[in-house]
């Protein structure tokens, strides 16, 4: 942990945030040097960025540039909070946090909790997320001058910046939280309930959204978008168009209340910061299993797979099997799965009406849901499943090396993966299938649901080994199971859409057969949907292990941490 000094303390008096922001430069400058992949990803992710952020910047805009003052706070409290709520939830989700500073680094050097926590937050101010976000809210501050004139931009370049740095410092205090929460096996129960609350605001959030603007009620828009304003999710961003409306009275308390939220956001990471540094929480005493195979191999087998037989494939789906359980990192995964596997199904078939399609018209909406619909959110859940295992390897890091000096078989090897990842996974996706048509009072469409489910998860695991041969990368060394090293977000949110779109292509056959063939599909769609998802994954397993058996060394390089 941090090493408390006073603030006399030559250390203290020496270290300041530039430091940290010049350390961090130089970091990725050392990443990047004779490394033309990582360099390629970076730009192309620049790229992205930029063209995110610009779209966004002209959507923030409009209002201005079209003169319409009635909208511009509304369009400012929902797109600000949107963009608060993202920084809040996708590092959790999807992309991981960039730690190319360790707090862990730090833990021996004789530095104060002020110094450790400025110039870490400081030097996260440093990143394409936070360039892009940048550009985007600049059209919030295009919109306020237009429209009110220069004290309205003033206000609005002030609320941009508190609104940009409320952005980072959540992002880096709840991944620092999670990260210790999930170190210690006695509270993932808790963490995982944590995620499941914050996801499901979204259905709320778009639930009211959709109906708003179905209903075309501006008022109620306007009311709500009042209240989102008088949070730290819109208070930043609306300040500026207070003034533009007449009540400058509101915009200082309203950056008020941002510059306490920032203030409070900091407290609670630098209180979690300190555990997170210390190293993984201890579980205790290991306690003897009842009813456990006999004998040292058999205490190697968990429970779920004690009936496996002892040889290469069980003992490695054995060893997959525990680490998905044990290993943070993995084990963020797989709650990110259970909350997105729920609540996106129940958003998309419960938040609005139907599709239905005819020879007539085509595709049409309806007020009531669809088998379209329900097979286009297995769909989704299905690739969203599988893209965990797009960087499997790099989960090993340098610890592959053992299976390389094994000479374990490629498709033996991917095989095994896939059955460790799926006794977690398969569960979870036949309660989805199962509980979204009762929900929705079809259960009818249970095999339909499930069918597509598993055609697009098994066709989601054969993509994925390939590109988890292919495209892995390596992920540092910190007990944080949400870091990411320079450019490696890039990398990841690369991979991830690539891998949803093919998978998405690959089983898009089977949303096509519940949209065109009549009732007996619901009955013919589990069976062949279990089948062609198996056999997806059978292939992708025989073929990417041929590749794999090639590659097992470049393989190696790739995912092993560079010192």
């Amino acid at each position: 942990m941090a090493v408390p000094v006073t603030p006399d303390h030559p250390a203290a008096r020496r270290v300041s945030a530039g430091h940290f922001v010049r350390l961090k430069l130089r970091v990725m400058g050392n990443n990047f040097r004779g490394q033309g992949r990582r360099i390629a990803l970076f730009v192309v992710g620049v790229l992205v960025g930029l063209w995110f952020g610009a779209m966004a910047f002209l959507g923030l805009a409009a209002p201005g540039l079209v003169g319409e003052p009635r909208y511009a706070g509304m369009v400012a409290a929902f797109g600000g909070g949107l963009l608060v709520f993202g920084w809040l939830v996708l590092p959790l989700a999807f992309f991981g946090v960039d730690e190319t500073l360790d707090p862990a680094r730090f833990a021996l050097l004789p530095l104060s909790r002020r110094t450790l926590i400025t110039g870490l937050f400081a030097a996260a101010l440093i990143s394409v997320p936070v360039f892009a976000a940048l550009l985007a809210v600049a059209g919030l501050v295009l919109s306020a001058g237009l429209l009110g004139g220069v004290p309205a931009a003033l206000v609005a370049v002030v609320g941009a910046a508190g609104g940009l740095l409320l952005c980072v410092a959540l992002s880096r205090a709840v991944t620092s939280a999670f990260a210790t929460m999930l170190r210690s096996r006695r509270v993932r129960d808790l963490a995982a309930v944590l995620l499941a609350v914050v996801a499901a605001l979204l259905g709320p959030i778009q639930i009211a959204a959709t109906a708003a603007i179905r209903d075309a009620d501006w008022d109620r828009l306007a009311g709500v978008a009042t209240v989102i304003g008088w949070t730290p999710f819109g208070a930043p961003w609306t300040a500026a168009f207070d003034v533009v409306d007449g009540r400058a009275w509101a915009a200082p308390v309203k950056l008020l209340i941002t510059a306490a939220t920032i203030g409070l956001v900091l407290w609670w990471w630098s209180r979690s910061l300190e555990s997170a540094m210390v190293g993984a929480a201890s579980s205790g005493p290991a306690k003897a299993r009842r009813g456990a195979p006999a004998g040292a191999v058999g205490e190697f087998f968990p429970r779920v797979v004690g009936r496996l037989r002892r040889d290469r494939f069980g003992a490695l789906v054995a060893r997959e099997c525990r680490y998905w359980w044990r290993d943070a990192r993995r084990r963020a995964n797989l709650i990110s799965i259970a909350v997105v596997g729920v609540f996106v199904p129940v958003m998309v078939n419960l938040g609005g009406g139907g599709f239905r399609m005819s020879s007539e018209d085509g595709f049409t909406a309806t007020g009531d849901p669809s088998p379209l619909l329900v097979g286009l959110s297995m769909l989704f859940v299905g690739v969203l499943a599988s893209v965990t295992i797009a960087n499997q390897f790099g989960f090993d890091g340098s610890a592959y090396a053992a299976n390389v000096v094994a000479g374990v078989p490629g498709r033996l090897e991917l095989r095994a993966r896939m059955t460790a990842f799926s006794l977690y996974v398969v569960p979870l996706l036949v309660v989805v299938s199962v509980l979204i048509p009762v929900v929705l009072g079809e259960p009818g469409w249970i095999g339909m649901a499930g069918g597509t489910l598993l055609a697009a998860y098994g066709c989601g695991l054969a993509v994925n080994s390939f590109i988890s041969v292919l495209a892995s990368y390596s992920l540092p060394e910190t007990s944080n199971p949400f870091a990411m090293n320079t450019g490696a977000g890039v990398a990841r949110s690369l991979l991830v859409l690539l891998s949803m779109v093919v998978t998405a292509v690959a089983a898009l056959p089977m949303v096509v057969a519940a949209a065109l063939l009549d009732g007996g599909w619901l009955w013919l769609a589990l069976p062949v949907g279990v089948a062609y998802g198996l056999g997806a994954a059978l292939l992708g397993a025989y073929l990417a292990g041929d590749v794999l058996d090639r590659r097992q060394p470049e393989l190696l390089a790739m995912v092993t941490p560079r010192r």
